[in-house]
């Protein structure tokens, strides 16, 4: 069966579609919309008309796409791009006016759940914490065994800190320090027991790009929070970046060039706060942690 997933984040709206094969999932094509920026849409908690304009847009595009193919399965979710506002009823009601898209609203507590079904299929160690840093929240998740221990989502994200505490592209010193002290007392709301030291399974665009950064620079096998905090210093400097790094920067993260350092401040703060020192990358996550409980069952 072929099956596709709307992804509605803060950052990006994606369109992955994905072959079922019995128990066996292989995503065969992604397409992200990196112009609609929800998050820019929303004021004081309340999502712009032109930010729904603009959303309900990008869905009448790949539905355009889905007719094409004949692609008759799919499912449309949203994260903390919808779930955070307060008119987010409003929102979806004019999608499904505009579109007759059904538009499921994942919890933060779901997001970290699905998170965790998705990203640990195939992983290998039997603890550690998995680490979803979006757009506008971030999701822990401590596991063990194959079983969550304990999950939590906070109100904290790359777009987040970018939008409340840099004005460039790239943030000088004061800004890392000011999204570092911001990061920090979110973070620090998190309580869990018995998760010191273990290593973070990270997923999402900000783990994606560090991984794409990392290998650029000529290094194998999985960062440490050295590793993270090393590219933070790199990119953060405030000065004139050299041709090398312009070019390095372009290739690895060129839709998040304003949000992979900001990210990568919420991921050295949590790395911090449970002394973890060992980072790999999951190419999985909430999209495929759908597909095995929703769909394959």
């Amino acid at each position: 069966m072929i099956y596709a997933m709307i992804d509605i984040g803060s950052n990006t709206v994606r369109l992955a579609v994905y072959h079922i094969d019995g128990t066996h999932i292989e995503q065969v094509m992604k397409k992200k919309d990196t112009t609609v920026a929800l998050a820019s849409f929303v004021k004081d908690n309340v999502m712009e008309r032109r930010g729904i304009e603009r959303l309900i847009y990008t869905l009448k595009e790949y539905l355009r796409f889905l007719r094409i193919f004949c692609i008759d399965h799919y499912s449309a979710f949203a994260t903390g791009s919808l779930r955070n506002c307060v008119n987010r009823e409003e929102a979806i009601e004019a999608i499904r006016r505009e579109t007759g898209i059904e538009i499921r609203i994942i919890t933060g507590d779901e997001e970290a759940g699905l998170d965790f079904v998705g990203a640990t299929h195939d992983l290998e160690e039997t603890e550690g914490l998995l680490v979803d840093i979006g757009g506008a929240s971030t999701e822990i998740v401590h596991y063990e065994s194959g079983a969550i221990e304990k999950k939590i989502s906070l109100p904290i994200g790359s777009l987040f800190l970018a939008s409340s505490c840099v004005e460039g592209i790239l943030p000088v010193p004061a800004e890392v320090e000011s999204m570092r002290k911001k990061a920090r007392d979110i973070i620090s709301t998190a309580v869990f027991e018995g998760a010191q030291g273990l290593p973070v399974c990270g997923i999402g665009g900000t783990y994606k790009g560090a991984c794409a950064m990392h290998a650029a620079l000529g290094r194998t096998g999985p960062m440490t929070r050295e590793d993270i905090d090393g590219l933070i210093a790199r990119f953060g400097a405030g000065r004139k970046l050299s041709e090398a790094d312009t070019i390095l920067l372009m290739r690895s993260v060129p839709d998040r060039m304003h949000t992979v350092i900001p990210g990568l401040v919420i991921a050295s703060e949590i790395c911090g706060k449970f002394a973890s020192e060992i980072v790999r990358y999951s190419d999985s996550g909430v999209r495929e942690g759908f597909l095995y409980s929703e769909v394959i069952g």
